[in-house]
């Protein structure tokens, strides 16, 4: 099983990246999928999930109405758009998958499968 993010990079504050994950080895469709992020110095926090079928999503009160999840379960992939980036916003970003079917946790902990990260720089 093997989860590969991609998409990161350096942009100016204010300025859009998306990423994206996509998911190898076996089959995600029943089990949510989030993005985490952590920042030098920082704990893993949270950032966004979407359901098993996408249909609900969640996101960390500094992110809503900036970024946005979104998944496609017949290629096996979540991505994440983020608009209006901020300095704050600067951190390795990870993609997950939950341990558990049919349930959308927000705690890192409630996930199993990680990407390798990657790096979103926002400068200001």
């Amino acid at each position: 099983v093997q989860l590969q993010a991609s998409g990161g990079g350096l942009v100016q504050a204010g300025g859009s990246l998306r990423l994206s994950c996509a998911a190898s080895g076996r089959t995600f469709t029943n089990y949510a999928m989030g993005w985490f992020r952590q920042a030098p110095g920082k704990e893993r926090e949270f950032v966004t999930a979407t359901s098993w079928r996408g249909i609900s999503t969640y996101y960390a009160d500094s992110v809503k109405g900036r970024f946005t999840i979104s998944r496609d379960n017949a290629k096996n992939m979540v991505s994440l758009q983020m608009n209006s980036l901020k300095p704050e916003d600067t951190a390795v970003y990870y993609c997950a998958v939950a341990a558990e079917m049919f349930r959308t946790p927000t705690r890192a902990r409630e996930y199993d499968h990680w990407g390798q990260g990657t790096l979103v720089t926002v400068s200001s």
